[in-house]
């Protein structure tokens, strides 16, 4: 008993289920059922049933998600122990990993374009310079971002400059007046 509590501490630390945590869980779930079964037969309650599915259903979540947990670390194990026995074997002949030179994958296309978009502040290159060329500047993603006006007094009270997130009717009957 003394080494399943020192190991159930240590696997509290350990990444990922351990088995004596899943043994810790299961035991506590198995007891709640049976405690709910209990307070069931005494009181005839519905409630204790309700609590019962309840506790069910995260039992068989928590159980399902370890698997699940074990399931990916098992795949990757395998994965990482293939790549090991594939780089003992010297396969990297022709067409391995550092054989792109010159050559530019999907990704990098995109990271191109993005910054791309980010320096012409989302326009189009081509866009961008018929805008440069006629004189005006290409604002840039720092600068292209819309900012809120901020009230100076009017109509707040305070006179902070503190924008008001609230509209009023009489705000809109002076833009409908504007028109």
């Amino acid at each position: 008993m003394a080494t399943f509590l020192t190991d159930l501490w240590e696997s509290v630390f350990t990444p990922g289920p351990t088995s004596t945590l899943l043994v810790a869980t299961n035991v506590s779930f198995g007891s709640l059922q049976l405690l709910l079964l209990g307070l069931l037969l005494a009181t005839y309650s519905i409630h204790f049933i309700i609590l019962s599915v309840l506790c069910g259903g995260l039992w068989w979540s928590i159980n399902w998600f370890a698997s699940e947990v074990s399931a990916v670390r098992r795949e990757e194990e395998e994965k990482e122990r293939l790549a090991k026995l594939d780089g003992k074997r010297g396969v990297g002949g022709e067409g391995s990993e550092g054989d792109d030179e010159g050559e530019t994958t999907e990704v990098e296309d995109e990271v191109s374009r993005s910054i791309a978009d980010l320096r012409t502040g989302g326009m189009t290159v081509s866009a961008a310079e018929e805008v440069r060329s006629s004189g005006l500047e290409v604002p840039t993603a720092a600068d292209a971002r819309q900012r809120m006006p901020t009230r100076s007094g009017s109509g707040s009270g305070n006179g902070d400059g503190v924008r008001s997130e609230i509209s009023t009717d009489s705000e809109w009957e002076k833009v409908d007046g504007e028109r």
